[in-house]
């Protein structure tokens, strides 16, 4: 036999084994440590999800009135809690804005972890750690909602808590961890972000990412949440109101290096208003509004019971 037709041969018989081996390839699915980074992920988000003040422990958003606001379960009460002791005690709330909470003695109350009757309430808007009122299994402390002062009240017995049904999500897909292009503007763009309340803040948005899927080109907006922190996406897609949570899903990526960033989109998440009524969560903008089905990340939440 000459070389020629050896090499011919040879060439042949590895083309019939590749494509016999081919689907013996495609059957053994995506790379295993992938699979146990995504699954980890999600077990810690699970964690997160079901702590003892976690997300679903939120029992109630009370927006404060000018003056003196008495609180507790009682309906008496001008802002009326859905569980905790019948009357907790007053929140008021100054002109200038400052709000400060006085704690009925009989409760054993604590503030920040100590037993206190009284203390001024901090929200963390302007620096310094958020004030925390604790008694029993409730926990209540003080939010700043476009301008508005509320109190954030949860419940570490919370049926939403105690009667969870766990996470759904879209079967582990490679394809969707997607190396996109980092396009930073020139001098950041100022672009309403609407929140589940109707609110409206502007964001202040460093640049975009571009991707590709299927021959066609998207682009995402992130909005910043600290110097050191992630890239915050909240976008929505044709899976929105269907397989996926109607109103948006979050998705995090660690800062460009080198013009790159990673979407993982088996990282999307449902939002926290996607479990509870009294989150306050942003939508997606326009831009972040994607004419494609993302069958990737967290399905929408079944609820408390099936």
């Amino acid at each position: 036999m000459t070389r020629f037709l050896r090499f011919a041969s040879a060439s042949l018989l590895f083309a019939i084994g590749f494509v016999a081996l081919a689907p013996a390839l495609r059957a053994a699915g995506p790379d295993p440590d992938y699979v146990k980074s995504i699954e980890q992920e999600r077990a810690d988000r699970l964690a997160r999800l079901t702590k003892p003040d976690g997300w679903l422990t939120l029992i109630g958003l009370h927006f404060l009135s000018p003056g003196a606001n008495t609180i507790g379960s009682a309906p008496d009460n001008a802002l009326v809690f859905a569980a905790g002791p019948a009357h907790l005690g007053t929140v008021t709330l100054s002109p200038e804005g400052r709000v400060a909470v006085t704690l009925n003695p009989s409760l054993g109350a604590r503030i920040d972890g100590r037993e206190r009757l009284s203390a001024e309430l901090n929200d963390g808007s302007k620096g310094g750690a958020v004030t925390t009122v604790k008694v029993d299994a409730l926990t209540f402390f003080l939010i700043d909602r476009g301008g508005k002062k509320a109190l954030r009240v949860k419940d570490s017995a919370s049926e939403r808590l105690t009667h969870f049904l766990g996470l759904d999500y879209f079967p582990i897909d490679p394809s969707w961890r997607i190396e996109a292009e980092w396009v930073p503007f020139e001098r950041p763009r100022e672009v309403p972000i609407r929140n589940i309340l109707g609110q409206v803040s502007p964001a202040l948005i460093p640049g975009k990412a571009v991707f590709h899927r299927d021959g066609r080109t998207y682009e995402l907006l992130p909005l910043i949440e600290g110097a050191d922190e992630p890239l915050f996406f909240v976008i929505a897609d044709t899976t929105s109101g269907n397989e996926t949570y109607a109103a948006a899903r979050f998705l995090y990526a660690d800062p460009p290096q080198g013009g790159k960033l990673v979407l993982d989109f088996n990282l999307a998440v449902n939002p926290p208003c996607a479990f509870t009524p009294f989150a306050t969560c942003p939508l997606p903008p326009k831009e972040n509004r994607l004419p494609l089905a993302v069958t990737a990340g967290e399905k929408k939440y079944r609820g408390e019971h099936e």
